[in-house]
């Protein structure tokens, strides 16, 4: 079977991880536990989730010609990805996420500089048109400047490319751009932030949070719900469908973009919006049995046999319609 194609347009920063006994107060310098350096950002993430699923994928991002810049530009090699679209700043430096983990509550600060990423343009994301008319799908987030991001989702809805958009982190959009949007897929805080929404209190389930984003005009939502799975609904399904449980959570930093990288595979692939929807759920419940983010992602063969041992024991997926 030929490789899907999947066009990915986001962000890449270098993750810059500590872990502390506790939380250093301001002022304060305190002795780690531990370090670790390696790729982040979503938009990486989830090019990368796809690329382990034997995916054609295609990056636009922008780096900076750094250190960390070299470290994204291996990294991809390693995976087998195309280098071809991702640009780089000759002044701003890569982006970077600085983690502070407390090892005893598991609790972290984060500050993110976003570096080469704030300078991606509208006319570089035009440059890389080619690579967005020829995918079989297009998957963007809200991490890189909004112009460029509309402008891609623009490009691919044009050329009849559907449309992935991970609303993270969430943002105010023109409500037009819904409407040239396929699929939806935030989790629950990104949903009630899309519709202005501080808390579930209105809501009495999911599906009634799903009917309100459908309503900005999006065919198709998915609801990412952590240790729950995910809520499905499209003209033809509404369904939750249980999380993969794999085995001892390690880290769910991940789990998000493994789970957007899973799904967009399996629609290049012309898998139903369900099916996409429990392979993006399998390549989640893999990757938070293991440590990072990009370097969790699974091979197609692990999520192939998960989902196959699913279907084999008939899951106990909850059909609301």
């Amino acid at each position: 079977m030929a490789k899907s194609k999947v066009c990915v347009l986001g962000a890449f920063v270098a993750d810059l991880t500590c872990r502390t006994e506790r939380m250093p107060k301001w002022g304060e310098t305190i002795l780690g536990i531990a370090f670790k350096l390696g790729p982040g950002g979503k938009g990486s993430n989830q090019a990368v989730a796809a690329a382990r699923l034997n995916s054609d994928v295609r990056l636009i991002t922008k780096l900076g010609r750094d250190a960390f810049g070299e470290m994204a530009k291996s990294f991809y090699r390693q995976q087998g990805m195309s280098l071809d679209s991702i640009y780089e700043d000759p002044e701003e430096g890569s982006g970077t996420a600085t983690i502070v983990v407390d090892d005893q509550t598991r609790e972290n600060a984060i500050v993110v500089v976003q570096g080469a990423c704030r300078c991606l343009t509208v006319s570089e994301v035009e440059a890389a048109r080619q690579e967005i008319v020829t995918s079989d799908i297009f998957l963007t987030q809200l991490e890189l400047p909004i112009p460029p991001t509309i402008r891609g989702i623009e490009i691919a809805h044009e050329a009849g490319v559907p449309v992935i958009l991970n609303p993270a982190p969430a943002l105010p959009l023109p409500k037009e751009i819904f409407q040239k949007v396929d699929y939806l897929t935030p989790n629950e805080s990104e949903a009630l932030g899309l519709i202005s929404e501080k808390s579930m209190s209105e809501f009495r389930d999911v599906e009634r949070l799903a009917d309100r984003l459908i309503a900005l005009g999006v065919p198709n939502v998915v609801l990412t719900l952590g240790e729950k799975g995910a809520f499905v609904k499209g003209p033809s399904v509404c369904r939750c469908i249980p999380a993969f449980q794999c085995g001892d959570v390690v880290e769910t930093t991940g789990a998000g973009d493994a789970f957007a990288g899973g799904f967009a595979v399996a629609l290049a692939e012309k898998k139903s919006l369900e099916a996409a929807t429990v392979y993006g759920c399998a390549v989640a419940g893999i990757s938070v049995t293991r440590p990072g983010t990009a370097p969790s992602m699974p091979t197609r063969e692990e999520v192939d046999l998960l989902v196959a041992s699913r279907t084999s024991t008939s899951p106990p997926s909850q059909r609301l319609v």
